[in-house]
């Protein structure tokens, strides 16, 4: 009886063998030759079908896109924990760098592309598209500590950003206010922050990059440096100084003789926190988009959670219609 058993058990295994080895030859004819074009073939019928897909998506850019962005790693990594999502904050200008070299799939970015980055990725046969994922107030801070500045004018901000302006102590700006040099903390020559203030702020002058001037492309740089400095005084995205706002004070802005103006959702989402809200981006390699399956995924993922990642990292959300129409942009992109 005990042979019969084993017998029995022996050709139950010998069948459920030969049944799985059917169903693997009845999967698909297509050989795995080891190759990225077999594995992209592949995941693209695993995505067709709902299954893991595999890979590399490669993420740099914006450091003030860059919370979004992680959070929206995460999320996605969870739910296709095979695809690896890098994600680098090395400012809008380093993400163009990388992306009209075809090095990178999304570049994270604070501000459009410009037109001599965008004949650098056609010249290299890259088509880069915008999708915009948020909206973002830049927000001009300066320390809790900080008992005697509660707002500034566009002007007074030129005044003490600008090279050529001459002043350099909080008493240069109002006479009321402190006999102090003023210590400034700002994003560096590649972050799209720096653009934006640039261009609405300072109007393409100079800016003042003395020894009382700390740049940075690392937005948590800043922040310790004006957390610290009651004379101290910086900008970067709105997410920043929300996630300090303990140790920081966000300034209200006045513009063209109107009411100061601080940064909240409702004044960013209005646009009344002008002239400092702006959207923000990221750019997708259309080319990257077609030939991998899990940057196609990923990109349709990050549009379908854009808005609760704005919130959680406290930026502010498009309308939904405004990300449906982008992704039906994506599927058209990659011929779905």
């Amino acid at each position: 009886m005990k042979s019969l058993k084993k017998l029995a058990l022996l050709l139950t295994l010998i069948f459920a063998l030969t049944a799985l080895a059917a169903c693997g030859s009845e999967g698909g004819d297509t050989e795995d030759t080891g190759s990225d074009e077999g594995k992209t073939e592949e995941n693209g019928k695993e995505a067709a079908e709902g299954e893991e897909l595999s890979g590399d998506v490669k993420v740099a850019g914006s450091s003030t896109v860059f919370p979004m962005q992680v959070y929206l790693a995460e999320k996605y990594q969870a739910e296709q924990p095979n695809v690896s999502v890098t994600v680098d904050s090395i400012g809008s200008g380093g993400g163009f760098k990388k992306s009209t070299k075809g090095e990178i799939d999304l570049s994270n970015a604070s501000r459009p592309i410009k037109d001599e980055e965008k004949a650098i990725a056609e010249e290299n046969g890259i088509q880069l598209e915008p999708l915009t994922l948020a909206y973002d107030g830049l927000t001009v801070a300066v320390s809790a500590e900080n008992d005697f500045v509660d707002s500034l004018t566009v002007e007074q901000l030129k005044e003490i950003f600008l090279a050529d302006s001459g002043k350099t102590k909080w008493s240069d700006i109002n006479e009321e206010w402190p006999e102090e040099t003023i210590k400034i903390y700002s994003p560096g020559h590649d972050s799209g922050t720096f653009d934006y203030f640039n261009e609405v702020i300072l109007e393409e002058n100079p800016m003042r990059e003395d020894e009382d001037v700390t740049l940075s492309e690392d937005d948590n740089v800043l922040v310790r440096g004006i957390q610290n400095d009651p004379n101290a005084i910086g900008f970067f995205g709105y997410a920043y100084y929300f996630e300090n706002k303990d140790s920081l004070k966000a300034l209200a802005i006045a513009e063209d003789g109107g009411e100061p103006v601080e940064p909240n959702n409702d004044t960013i989402q209005s646009g009344d926190y002008s002239p400092l809200s702006r959207p923000l981006f990221t750019y997708a390699n259309v080319n990257a988009i077609k030939e991998k399956a899990q940057v196609y995924d990923y990109t349709k993922f990050v549009l379908e959670n854009a808005g609760a990642a704005a919130e959680e990292v406290k930026y502010v959300a498009l309308p939904d219609d405004k990300y449906q129409e982008q992704l039906d942009q994506l599927n058209e992109w990659a011929g779905k």
